[in-house]
């Protein structure tokens, strides 16, 4: 006889087996023992939750010769049938494959005939909302007014794309994310009837990476035992099959980035692959991670949250005591970007080491939660005595430079005495001569930001690409400046600069505008 999966093999039969959806399986019960039961039901919930576990319970109970509490018996003729499938009673389709207004129509046509044996017959669309607009018209009038020996169940994923006509028509049950205990559970209950030795730490590990899925887990356990058949079942083991990584891995590589140690990050990046293991699952990992450190810094009691090992809480608090918080949000926002674009990314190695290169080098990144993280690095340089031009040095050319935004948000009230009298001039008549030039430019000029440029030039500079890019053509600014060579008699170069509007113009480029409002002593040399 052929190998039979175990989502398969130990799919429930009756609502008890049917784990972690007791608000659902209670309430359908309940309808069966009161004989309330509804002519459509809508069951909607993430993948390997049980709703078409439960449709199929439930459209077995229904038609069931000896019930018992609520669940059917499995034994009697008709509950033998529906489980093997013969049964004209129950009929499933998959809306996936079947979504046409024909497919529909079939239906229509069909529940105009009674059952020839049991109660009820029992429609299971599932992933319903893979039907079409014409399909889901077509159902709308069946499935308001159907006969009383027919019953709707539909089943979803995607609960947001039904049609609200429908949705009204339908009593709804959501299938929540079954807890990782409940899952881990339900493993080891079977791997009991299995008689597979499989270790703890394994089990929870399935569970957590099952994200709420049963279906899901029991996948995933068959493939661990698969790979080790015939040998205990281990952490490591299923941490090779599934291409994962350890924590105490994310620990080295945690303390190595804080440690800013590069080639140790590289290195560890490199043993990571030798071993096979899955780059996208490393960086939904690390980011897993980071959270748990994020919850254990920003809380004092989260022993009964975190699902994890006391071991490893000491670990989590002693590295929680090494970061800043604003350094830990900037790593889960890289990494969460990351995560995202390892998907469709073909050099996913790259990508990632690029990454962590970032989390190493805070002057890689110009966001503004990274600019706290490299004047640490600066003030760690200066307190092992490194002079600031030689730290200052180091940074890629082009890059904001943090230490020295610091020291100029300070410099620019002195900035306004070194403004030479022809560009003070040229500020305080700009307006005017700007509604002197010719459109585009004119209007493009209104959105302008007035500093100084090197070898004292005007420095216009824009927040928007394209303005710049206007503003900046060889005849604009031959324009501009003969209207300003007219109106103060002098000629000053206007250069063109463009940035973005997270960027720091007030502190790279300050504003003449509001600099000349100051009270401003010109020393006499």
């Amino acid at each position: 006889m052929s190998y039979t999966a175990l989502y398969r093999k130990f799919r429930p039969d009756t609502f008890e087996d049917v784990k972690g959806q007791e608000a659902v399986t209670t309430t359908l019960k309940n309808q069966i023992k009161a004989d309330r039961i509804g002519h459509a039901y809508l069951f909607c919930g993430t993948r390997g939750t049980g709703k078409t576990t439960a449709a199929k319970i439930f459209a077995k109970v229904v038609n069931c010769e000896h019930p018992i509490d609520g669940s059917p018996c499995g034994n009697c003729e008709m509950c033998r049938s529906i489980s093997a499938g013969t049964s004209m009673n129950v009929i499933e389709i998959d809306a996936a494959s079947n979504n046409s207004v024909e497919n529909i129509r079939e239906i229509r046509e069909e529940v105009n005939y009674r059952p020839t044996e049991g109660r009820f017959k029992v429609y299971i669309i599932d992933e319903v909302h893979m039907l079409s607009t014409g399909a889901f018209n077509a159902l709308l009038k069946t499935l308001e007014e159907p006969p009383e020996y027919v019953i709707f169940i539909l089943a979803t994923t995607e609960v947001h794309k039904i049609p609200v006509t429908i949705l009204s028509r339908c009593q709804r049950y959501d299938f929540r994310r079954i807890s990782v205990e409940t899952i881990a559970d339900r493993l080891r209950e079977l791997m009991l009837e299995e008689q597979v030795e499989v270790e703890e730490k394994a089990l929870r590990y399935i569970a957590k990476v099952a994200d709420g899925s049963m279906r899901d887990a029991l996948s995933l356990l068959d493939q661990c035992i698969a790979f080790y058949l015939g040998r205990k079942l281990t952490y490591e083991h299923v941490l090779d099959v599934l291409g994962a990584v350890d924590t105490d891995i994310f620990s080295k590589l945690l303390r190595d980035i804080l440690a800013r140690d590069v080639a140790a990050v590289i290195d560890t990046v490199d043993e990571l692959i030798l071993q096979g293991r899955e780059l996208s699952q490393l960086a939904v990992d690390f980011t897993g991670y980071l959270r748990n450190l994020l919850l254990t810094k920003t809380s004092d009691n989260i022993e009964d949250v975190l699902d994890v090992s006391a071991e490893n809480m000491r670990q989590l608090k002693e590295e929680a005591q090494m970061i800043e918080l604003e350094t830990l949000l900037r790593f889960i926002r890289i990494f969460s970007d990351l995560s995202v674009q390892l998907r469709y990314a073909t050099q996913k190695r790259v990508m990632l080491e690029v990454a962590l290169i970032k989390l190493c080098i805070p002057a890689m990144e110009v966001q503004q939660d990274s600019l706290l993280d490299r004047i640490r690095v600066l003030e760690e340089k200066l307190e092992k005595g490194i002079p600031f031009s030689a730290a200052t040095s180091q940074r890629p050319e082009g890059m904001e430079k943090a230490a020295t935004d610091v020291r100029e948000k300070k410099a620019i009230p002195q900035l306004a005495k070194a403004v030479p009298e022809e560009i003070r001039e040229v500020v305080k008549n700009f307006r005017s001569i700007a509604q002197e030039t010719h459109p585009p430019l004119k209007i493009c000029l209104k959105k302008a930001k007035l500093s100084l440029g090197g070898d004292n030039r005007l420095l216009l500079v824009f927040h928007d690409a394209m303005d710049s890019t206007l503003a900046g053509k060889p005849e604009h600014i031959e324009e501009l400046q003969q209207l300003i060579a007219k109106r103060i008699g002098k000629e000053v170069q206007v250069e063109i600069r463009h940035m973005e509007e997270n960027q720091q113009v007030q502190v790279d480029y300050p504003d003449l505008e509001e600099l000349i409002r100051m009270p401003i002593t010109v020393e006499d040399e």
